[in-house]
C-alpha cells in the first residue's frame, strides 16, 4: 500500500508530501492544475519511461520519494531477496534525476537499477486509464491476465517445465546426431589409430623408463672398457698380485727385524681387504653394464615408435593410452549409436506427449476460466449502462511454447449485430473507460497488497453511469487501497480521502500544490465540480446529496 509521496522541484512542484491511506482516494483539480504532473513523479520514482523533462526549471536535481507498506507474504519481499536488497515491513523507494538527465536510484537507502524499480513496481502498483498501454489494453499481457483469473500458476509452471524438458530432450537428440555424423565421418581413422595404439599398447610412466634404460645402455658402452682396464689393473695380474708379493716378502723377513715390520704388515693386510672390496664393487658394475647390443635396438626401436605416436595425434607420451581409451568410446558409441539414437527418439516422444497433456490441461483451464471472466465482466456492464455490450475472451491456437499453445485477447461489441474487435480499438473513450472498470473489478477480486490508480477513467461518462463508476470504484477500495483521478462530482463524492490540486502563481513563478480537504472544503469542491467557477446554493445541495449518498 503506497503510504506518502514526497516530491521536490519536479516540473511546477517546488515542494510537495501526501500521505495516503487505505480505501479510494480521491484528487480532483481544474485541468492543467497538476494532477498528472503526481502521477509523472510517481511513475518515476517507480523506474517507468516517460518524459524526460521533469526537473522544474532553474532547479539542479528533481527528486521523488514513496513509501510503501510491506505486509508479509507480499510479492516485493521476493523482488527484494532476488536483488539483495534489504527488505521489511516499510518499503522506501528514491530516485533522482539531474537537470543534465542523469538517474539515480535507492531501495531502503541502497542503490539498485531502474530495471530493479520497474520489477518492484509491478507488485506495488497497477495504473489504469484510458490510454492504459501497461496494463488491461496491451494484448500481450492478456494471457497472464486470464491465468491469474483462472489461478492457473500450477499448471502453466507445469507447462513450462514440460517444454523445457522438451527441449531439453530435442537438444540431445540432435547433439547425438551430429555427433554420429562427425564420428561417422573419422570411422577410418578412428579403427587405424585404435589398431595402432593397441598393437603398441603404450602405458603411462613407459616412455620415462624407456629413456633412462637407454641413456644407461649407450653409457655402459663408452665406459665398460675403461673399467674393465681399471679392474685388470686391480686384480691378480695388477695391484693384487704385487701387494701380495710385497705382503710375503715382509713376512719372510719380519722375524729378523725385531717386531719392525708389524705395523707396515698390518697396514698392508687392511689394504688387502679393502682393495678386495673395491674389486668386488667393481665386477659387479662390469656385470650391470653388461648387455646384449640388440636389447639396446629394441629399447630404442619402442621408445621411438611411442614418440611417433605422441607426435602424430599432438599428445604427450603418457597420454597416449588415455588418448587410446577415448577413441575407444568414440568407437563404441558409433557402434552402438542406431540404439542410442533410437533411445532418445522414444525420450522425445514421451516428452512431446507430456507437453501436449500439461499443454491441454491448461488449454482447458483458460477455456473455462475465460466464459466465467466473459460471464462477470457482463454482470458488471450492466450497472455501467452498457447492458447491451458483449466483452468476449477469445483464445486462439498459436505455435506452442513455454506458456502453452493458446493466444488470448480481450475483445468488446459495443452494440449486439456489430463485429467485435480489440479492446482499446472498438470501444469509445467513455465505453473503454467502463470496460476497464468492469474488467478489473473482475480481476481484482482475491487481490491484496497492489495500489490501483485510475487516471480520469470516468472521462465522458456523467449522471448514473458516473455515479455507478464511482461505486465499483469504492468496491474496489474495500479490498486495498484506490487512488483515482477524477473530473466527475458523483466519483468524487464517494471517496474516503478527497486532495484537491491547484495551480498558483508567486513572484512569477508557477506551482502546484495539493490540499487534503475537509468535509465543508469537500462540499465546495463537489459544488465546483457541478457547477463551474460560480458555485450557487443549488450547486451546493446537490454537492451534499452526493456525499450523503
Amino acid at each position: 500500500m503506497l503510504r506518502g509521496l514526497d516530491i521536490s522541484d519536479m516540473l511546477i512542484i517546488d515542494r510537495l508530501e501526501l500521505g495516503f491511506q487505505p480505501g479510494l482516494n480521491v484528487l480532483t483539480g481544474e485541468t492543467g492544475a497538476g494532477k498528472s504532473i503526481l502521477l509523472d513523479s510517481l511513475g518515476f520514482v517507480l523506474g517507468w519511461r516517460g518524459r524526460a523533462d521533469l526537473v522544474r526549471q532553474g532547479a539542479r536535481q528533481g527528486e521523488v520519494t514513496a513509501w510503501f507498506d510491506l505486509p508479509p507474504g507480499h510479492a516485493a519481499h521476493a523482488v527484494l531477496e532476488e536483488a539483495g536488497l534489504p527488505g521489511g515491513e516499510e518499503l522506501i523507494l528514491r530516485r533522482v534525476n539531474t537537470a543534465e538527465g542523469r538517474k539515480t536510484a535507492w531501495v531502503n537507502d541502497r542503490r539498485c537499477s531502474g530495471e530493479i524499480l520497474r520489477a518492484l513496481s509491478e507488485t506495488l502498483v497497477e495504473l489504469h486509464g484510458q490510454h492504459d498501454d501497461r496494463g488491461l489494453l496491451n494484448p500481450r499481457g492478456h494471457r497472464a491476465i486470464l491465468d491469474e483469473f483462472a489461478e492457473a500458476f500450477p499448471l502453466r509452471q507445469a507447462t513450462r517445465e514440460a517444454w523445457s524438458a522438451l527441449n531439453g530432450a530435442r537438444k540431445a537428440a540432435a547433439a547425438a546426431r551430429e555427433e554420429r555424423a562427425a564420428i561417422e565421418a573419422e570411422e577410418e581413422f578412428l579403427r587405424h589409430a585404435v589398431g595402432e595404439l593397441d598393437a603398441l599398447d603404450p602405458q603411462e610412466g613407459e616412455e620415462a623408463s624407456l629413456d633412462a634404460k637407454r641413456r644407461l645402455m649407450q653409457g655402459a658402452e663408452k665406459i665398460r672398457t675403461d673399467v674393465l682396464k681399471a679392474h685388470e689393473i686391480m686384480g691378480p695380474e695388477g695391484a693384487e698380485g704385487l701387494m701380495g708379493d710385497a705382503l710375503r716378502w715382509l713376512d719372510g723377513a719380519a722375524d729378523r727385524a725385531e717386531g719392525a715390520l708389524e705395523a707396515p704388515m698390518s697396514a698392508l693386510n687392511r689394504a688387502m681387504v679393502e682393495l678386495d672390496e673395491a674389486l668386488s664393487g667393481v665386477s659387479d658394475a662390469i656385470e650391470a653394464m653388461s648387455f646384449n647390443p640388440l636389447e639396446l635396438e629394441e629399447t630404442e626401436e619402442r621408445l621411438f615408435a611411442i614418440r611417433g605416436l605422441a607426435r602424430k595425434h599432438s599428445v604427450a607420451p603418457d597420454e597416449l593410452a588415455g588418448f587410446a581409451a577415448t577413441l575407444r568410446d568414440k568407437i563404441a558409441a558409433l557402434d552402438a549409436g542406431e540404439a542410442r539414437l533410437a533411445e532418445l527418439d522414444q525420450e522425445v516422444r514421451r516428452a512431446e506427449a507430456a507437453y501436449e497433456s500439461a499443454a491441454e490441461a491448461l488449454s482447458e483451464a483458460r477455456r473455462g476460466a475465460a466464459a466465467r471472466l466473459d460471464a462477470a465482466v457482463s454482470a458488471e456492464l450492466a450497472p455501467l449502462k452498457m447492458e447491451r455490450a458483449l466483452f468476449e475472451t477469445q483464445i486462439t491456437e498459436e505455435a506452442p511454447g513455454p506458456e502453452g499453445r493458446d493466444a488470448v485477447a480481450f475483445t468488446v461489441a459495443t452494440n449486439p449485430g456489430a463485429p467485435a474487435g480489440p479492446l482499446g480499438k472498438i470501444a469509445s473513450g467513455g465505453e473503454l473507460s467502463r470496460f476497464l472498470l468492469a474488467l478489473k473489478v473482475c480481476l481484482a477480486k482475491g487481490q491484496s497488497g497492489v495500489t490501483l490508480i485510475f487516471d480520469e477513467i470516468d472521462r465522458g461518462v456523467g449522471g448514473a453511469t458516473a455515479d455507478a463508476v464511482g461505486r465499483r470504484l469504492s468496491a474496489l477500495a474495500r479490498e486495498g487501497q484506490v487512488l483515482v483521478v477524477t473530473h466527475s462530482p458523483q466519483v468524487a463524492a464517494l471517496g474516503a480521502h478527497h486532495w484537491r490540486v491547484e495551480k498558483g502563481v508567486a513572484d512569477g513563478m508557477t506551482t502546484s500544490r495539493v490540499i487534503p480537504l475537509s468535509r465543508p472544503e469537500r462540499v465546495d469542491e463537489v459544488a465546483r465540480m457541478l457547477s463551474g467557477d460560480r458555485i450557487t446554493d443549488a450547486a451546493r445541495a446537490a454537492a451534499e446529496a452526493l456525499l450523503a449518498g
